[in-house]
């Protein structure tokens, strides 16, 4: 088809009907330049946008371990450490979580009770039936042979402290309405033998969708101040109402009797507080730093949190908990690309424990699977692992009331039963995993931590962090 010689585009790209051959010679040079220009403008753009995406690129951190190993906490102390505002922002909304444990804790010590007093009932009446209990805990069991002085006190402080149920109940409706879904596990029903069911939220930013409504309520009785009754907080009152008999349950020595033989060891439980009731259960009280990041909240599905690092140029964090639920660890695989670091966290406190989900399986022997299935995957054969051995402050306990290693662990052998031989033993383990496993040799840092003490965890987190910050910036090529 032949263009028209009207078509404008062709009439202004023509070169002029009396061009001289020296006009002309002029003119193609100055395309040519016009081009060379062009093209050199181009590459400019492009060398800056290639630049500013290396600059911009968030650090991609995974959180791995199994549930309860302490990822949650780890969030919490970087964000402590580095996005203050938002940290001062929350603080007062975890006021409801950490009324929401410490309710737990005295409900549990309630079931528990009134399981004994009921044993303890049935044996006085001819032919009255003991209820079966199953535990929630590995050690915990019923102590039949036992006998306790119960008392009407007893019964008194249950009838007082019934109340405290519906507060649960309450509590977790409120800060499940934040979140996308609530659910009880497992199976979002509700166990009948176990002293209290598992409460948790699933969200993809894990308990801040819970937190974000509750700023606005919470922080004005956050605050010291006369009550009025726009403030009226009717579950401050109810805790305030029952504080002495919460007092009074958890000295009692008969209770500790009962909990004692009972093995129960509710002070290594995820959100204990009852060694806090008098300084909590206030109308002004705020919660601390240590008890943010103590507080228990449980979490579901793949929670993302973007934290800007202040001494590092402004650059963001973001920090992926993938789920440590055997049903969660099928997604896990799915963000090992493009990851700058692996900080995976074991408890090596749980030694003694069994998993939640399959009874049968010990805790520790479990985190030792989920370590060689990380160490021997090939997509990570480059990714710098950072290797958290959480809760040594609860593992130094057990052994401090006498648990012995061996009794659960016959591989410890004869060793010397003691908290710093058992650390060594485990970190040991740990290492020969690595060694034995991974696609090619590689370094690891290995790190001994109870990150619910916020000090220790600052210290130990600033070296991490420097050098997860350097193998990103060596990734990057600019470094």
């Amino acid at each position: 088809m032949r263009m028209s010689v009207e078509d404008p585009l062709t009439l202004a790209i023509a070169p002029p009907k009396d061009e001289t051959p020296q006009e002309k010679d002029t003119r193609e040079e100055a395309e040519v330049e016009a081009r060379r220009i062009s093209e050199a403008i181009d590459e400019q753009i492009r060398q800056e946008r290639t630049a500013l995406k290396k600059k911009k690129k968030s650090v991609k951190v995974l959180l791995l371990g199994q549930s309860e190993s302490g990822k949650s906490a780890t969030l919490k102390n970087f964000q402590l450490q580095h996005a203050r505002r938002e940290w001062a922002e929350e603080r007062a909304a975890w006021r409801a979580v950490i009324y929401l444990n410490l309710v737990r804790n005295i409900v549990r010590v309630l079931d528990i009770l009134s399981r004994e007093m009921s044993l303890a009932e049935g044996e006085k009446r001819p032919g009255s039936t003991a209820i079966e209990y199953l535990s929630d805990s590995d050690d915990e069991s019923t102590s039949h042979g036992i006998v306790y002085r119960f008392s009407d006190k007893h019964r008194f402080m249950q009838r007082r402290l019934g109340p405290l149920r519906s507060i649960q109940s309450d509590l977790e409706n409120k800060l499940a309405s934040m979140s996308a879904t609530p659910f009880d596990s497992p199976g979002f029903q509700i166990l009948p033998k176990r002293p209290s069911r598992d409460f948790g939220i699933n969200s993809t930013n894990g308990w801040k969708s819970a937190l974000e409504k509750l700023r606005p309520s919470m922080m004005s009785s956050a605050r010291p101040q006369r009550r009025s009754d726009s403030d009226h907080n009717e579950i401050t009152d109810v805790l305030v109402a029952c504080k002495e008999t919460m007092l009074e349950l958890w000295q009692d020595p008969v209770v500790q009797q009962v909990l004692s033989h009972r093995k129960t060891n509710i002070e290594d439980s995820p959100g204990f507080f009852l060694n806090d009731i008098d300084r909590i259960v206030s109308y002004d009280y705020e919660p601390s730093d240590n008890d943010i990041v103590r507080a228990r909240l449980r979490t579901v599905g793949v929670q993302e949190h973007k934290v800007v690092m202040d001494d590092s140029n402004g650059k963001e964090w973001l920090l992926y908990d993938v789920g440590g639920t055997r049903s969660s660890r099928v997604a896990w695989a799915s963000y090992f690309d493009d990851v700058d670091a692996i900080i995976f966290l074991c408890p090596i406190s749980c030694f003694d424990e069994r998993l939640r989900e399959d009874r049968r399986i010990n805790r520790l022997e479990d985190s030792y699977l989920l370590w060689k299935s990380v160490c021997s995957s090939r997509i990570l054969a480059k990714t710098e692992i950072i290797l958290f051995l959480n809760k040594c402050d609860l593992l130094h306990n057990k052994i401090k009331r006498g648990m012995c290693i061996k009794d659960h662990i016959p591989s410890y052998g004869s060793r010397k039963n003691d908290t710093i031989t058992v650390m060594r033993y485990f970190q040991q383990h740990f290492k020969e995993i690595s060694k034995q496993y991974s696609p090619e040799p590689r370094p690891f840092f290995i790190h001994f931590t109870s990150v619910i003490d916020t000090k220790a965890t600052a210290a130990t987190l600033s070296v991490v962090e420097e050098s997860i910050l350097r193998t990103h910036l060596r990734n990057a090529d600019l470094l």
